[in-house]
């Protein structure tokens, strides 16, 4: 953590520092109750492609009426980087003050997207899956996944966890990881199918081009989060999936703009846009209605929100306001 000029900074271990997964959880489920409520101004990202393959840099800038402030996620994509041992998307969450319009906050972006994400499938996930549900299975094995084993354990009673993957070595390190972190069964699985036939709760973190889950491997009941496909080139859900399932969104412009699984579906006339039922945050200002039976199938799918962002954002800057010496000299070092 460093200031100069009244502008707080955090990089990643900053970030982390200062926001645990419960608090990111508050923070987002107040945040998208508020975009639903109209409390929100914001633009689906926009990009611009860079020389390199699947190089790009993304904008988004947003407005909050509560905290009141205002400002913009700068993220770079490039794929290249995980050869190099490095992260492939990078970035800065730049907040301003809304009274005056100077800038007070730079914050690690890279960290702040890991979090909030796992955070706001939490949210729906609370608001969608069947209060009793205890296997979850996720697909994918890198760090959105472990976020979202992380977010999943903290909202339902997930005993028993099943994992799919490319790589089954990286699926085993991670199962390994995730059985003596959060205390439950793990099971690698060599096929989606195997992975998902007996789950409650189905988070898809690949970064997917092609759909890895179809329709006709649902089980009964289940809640799904579609987290990995954020560009309309990605599909990680065929339009079989949609079809089945209530589908709800973070935020309809940005999924409909964004959203390649949507897109497909509606390309091949699975469904319409009157089937997205509802923005998440709709549900929970009791705007709109969740799940109505057990064995109905939920879906949420995520494009990300800058709304989100500029909350924690918010939140985090709140918190170096108060926060202890040792985490204070944590974050000098």
């Amino acid at each position: 953590m460093s200031r100069g000029d009244g502008l707080a900074v955090l990089d990643a271990a900053g970030v982390e520092a200062l926001l645990p997964m419960e608090d990111a959880i508050r923070v987002v489920a107040k945040v998208m109750a508020r975009m639903a409520l109209g409390d929100v101004r914001q633009s689906p990202r926009s990009r611009m492609d860079l020389p390199g393959m699947g190089r790009l840099l993304g904008m988004m800038p947003g407005f909050i009426d509560e905290p009141a402030c205002f400002g913009i996620k700068v993220a770079t994509a490039f794929p290249g980087n995980a050869a190099a041992g490095l992260p492939s998307h990078c970035g800065a969450v730049l907040l301003f003050d809304a009274d005056h319009g100077a800038p007070v906050a730079l914050f690690d972006a890279g960290a702040i997207t890991a979090i909030r994400t796992a955070a706001a499938s939490a949210v729906a996930t609370d608001a969608l899956a069947r209060p009793d549900a205890s296997h979850l299975a996720v697909l994918g094995s890198g760090e959105q996944a472990r976020r979202h084993v992380e977010a999943m354990c903290l909202i339902r009673p997930v005993t028993h966890l099943s994992v799919w993957g490319r790589s089954a070595d990286k699926v085993a390190r991670f199962g390994a990881e995730m059985a003596e972190g959060h205390g439950i069964a793990v099971a690698p699985c060599a096929t989606v199918a195997g992975a998902v036939e007996q789950a409650d709760i189905i988070c898809t973190t690949t970064s997917a081009t092609d759909p890895i889950l179809t329709g006709g491997l649902l089980p009964a009941g289940v809640h799904v989060n579609i987290v990995g496909a954020s560009f309309p080139q990605q599909r990680e859900v065929d339009g079989a999936v949609l079809a089945r399932g209530r589908l709800y969104v973070d935020h309809r412009p940005s999924a409909l703009a964004l959203g390649g699984d949507i897109q497909a579906g509606l390309r091949d006339g699975l469904i319409g846009e009157g089937d997205i039922r509802a923005e998440i945050g709709a549900i929970l200002a009791g705007k709109a209605e969740g799940r109505t039976t057990a064995d109905q199938i939920t879906l949420y799918k995520s494009v990300g929100v800058v709304a989100q962002d500029l909350a924690v954002a918010a939140h985090l800057l709140t918190c170096l306001a108060t926060a202890p010496p040792t985490i204070m000299q944590r974050l000098r070092m």
